[in-house]
């Protein structure tokens, strides 16, 4: 699924109008119709009272829509006519006259300077003042109102977007602090930062029917990694395969203290998939590795307790390294000599990530193709700090581009840039995986699959979609609280299931 800007989706809904047809009006009532079906099943009891905001835009028009569908489905509805100017937009009038008459939905006005209005505390508090039209940030009167507003004990929904959030850029005004955002057709680039968390609640999209092949032509870097697109991706296996035909994977992990992060990257490959897997560790490791994943194989270092010397690589489709590796002098020399001698395109995380962090010029050694997985701490430690998400993102895309590398930076929405500068946002995944050991599975996962011959997009975009699902899975049996890395593997296979149905 696509993700665009501002602009792009004024254009698609233009677009659409024009070449359905459809006039606008009729647009803005699907739309409309769209959030009163989500919005009944949301929240079913009509007995909460539903106050809308409304601006003097499409996006209060959209508002104005809603307070008439919901009034005929017995809700009891008050409208808030947020006089921003005396310019209206036709829409907006349009629906203004639609409104039950006899004050069957109250209007209230609201004019700059006026008393801001106070909220039941059991209301449902409905935003569609601004949208995504925005052009600047929200303040004086108009950012008191969305404070006043974010102040009340009440249910807070916005239509679309929150007022005051740019979806293409930091926002800085006032912004309105929705439980929940139902947004139209696509959902926005803003959505899927930490920053704008506590502006957007729980979001929900839906179709409007916007016109399909003005969708399909846009052109844009980001995109939505879901359900139908992870399931392209899977490779059919045929009835005369064997273990040879899924790769052979090479994990150089674990050190003295830090085995169970080998073990858990181990498993997770072998559950992902790959054919053959083989642990290179330290002598300490061995007897735990052999008895704790017998279907595993294992290459000893010479090193007692950290990883110091690179074993053959000739046989291995797919190497993953870092986890539990330790940043010993050894151990960041023999990296070194595996990034110069490797290959294969590598899945690198963890330690060996907190070694290119310190010595930064040895990431010009990375294979092309790579996959790097980064927490946000990790990702500063390589390419320095951001003033924001946005810079980020963009800062995450400039050295996948550069480097000819995969990126994946964790986290809610995990986000996977591409050498191509394309960048991808994760379905999947719940608060339950913020858990100890659960970045050795997904190390695991994705070099289970990229073993397997994957393209390594392809590898880093199952691996991610694949290990948020099994995550969920998990999450609806175990709870949030009680889910650990090892409930990951677990739940794989059911995954795996899910995604191929």
């Amino acid at each position: 699924m696509k993700i665009l800007s501002a602009s792009q989706i004024r254009a698609l809904d233009a677009y659409t109008i024009e070449h359905e047809p459809i006039a606008s009006i009729d647009l803005m009532e699907r739309a409309a119709q769209t959030f009163s079906n989500w919005f009944t099943e949301q929240f079913s009891d009509i007995r909460r009272p539903i106050h809308i905001f409304c601006g003097i835009g499409n996006n209060g028009g959209d508002g104005l829509a809603v307070a008439r569908m919901l009034h005929h489905r017995d809700y009891e509805v008050v409208v808030y006519h947020c006089k921003i100017s005396d310019q209206a937009s036709e829409d907006f009038r349009i629906n203004r006259e639609r409104l039950p008459g006899l004050g069957a939905v109250p209007v209230v006005d609201i004019v700059k300077g006026g008393v801001l209005p106070a909220v039941p505390k059991n209301a449902i508090l409905i935003d569609a003042i601004f949208g995504s039209g925005l052009n600047r940030p929200v303040a004086g009167y108009w950012g008191e109102l969305l404070e006043h507003l974010n102040n009340q004990s009440c249910t807070r929904v916005a239509i679309d977007v929150p007022s005051g959030l740019f979806i293409d850029e930091p926002s800085t005004g006032a912004v309105f602090q929705a439980d929940y955002t139902f947004s139209f057709e696509l959902p926005k680039l803003a959505f899927f930062f930490p920053e704008n968390q506590l502006y957007v609640g729980e979001w929900v999209v839906r179709s409007i029917g916007l016109h399909p092949a003005a969708l399909a032509e846009a052109e844009t870097p980001f995109y939505y990694l879901d359900a139908p697109m992870a399931h392209s991706l899977l490779k059919k296996r045929h009835k005369y395969d064997h273990k040879g035909a899924f790769g052979h994977a090479l994990l150089i992990m674990g050190s003295y203290g830090k085995v169970g992060a080998a073990i858990l990257a181990s498993r997770g490959s072998l559950r992902a998939g790959a054919g053959l897997t083989t642990v290179h560790a330290p002598r300490c490791a061995y007897e735990i590795l052999q008895i704790s994943v017998p279907e595993a194989m294992v290459s000893i270092d010479r090193h007692q307790y950290y990883f110091s010397e690179v074993p053959a690589l000739e046989p291995y489709s797919a190497i993953g390294v870092g986890c539990g590796l330790d940043k010993k002098r050894t151990s960041r020399e023999a990296l070194l000599e595996l990034l110069q001698k490797a290959k294969q395109p590598m899945v690198i995380d963890a330690d060996a990530l907190n070694i290119l962090g310190r010595k930064q010029e040895w990431q010009q050694h990375i294979p092309k193709g790579s996959i790097l997985t980064p927490h946000p701490k990790e990702f500063e430690r390589l390419f320095g700090p951001s003033a924001n998400d946005f810079e980020r993102n963009a800062l995450q895309r400039e050295k996948a581009r550069g480097l000819g590398i995969h990126i994946i930076l964790k986290g809610a929405h995990t986000c996977i840039a591409a050498p191509d500068g394309r960048c991808y946002f994760n379905a999947t995944g719940n608060p339950g995986m913020a858990t100890g050991g659960s970045g050795d599975v997904l190390t695991g996962i994705i070099t289970g699959i990229l073993a397997q011959r994957y393209p390594p997009l392809d590898a880093a975009l199952l691996g991610v979609y694949l290990h948020g699902l099994a995550g969920d899975i998990a999450a609806g049996v175990l709870e949030h609280e009680s889910l650990i890395a090892g409930d990951i593997i677990q739940y794989l296979g059911k995954a795996f299931r899910q995604l191929h149905q």
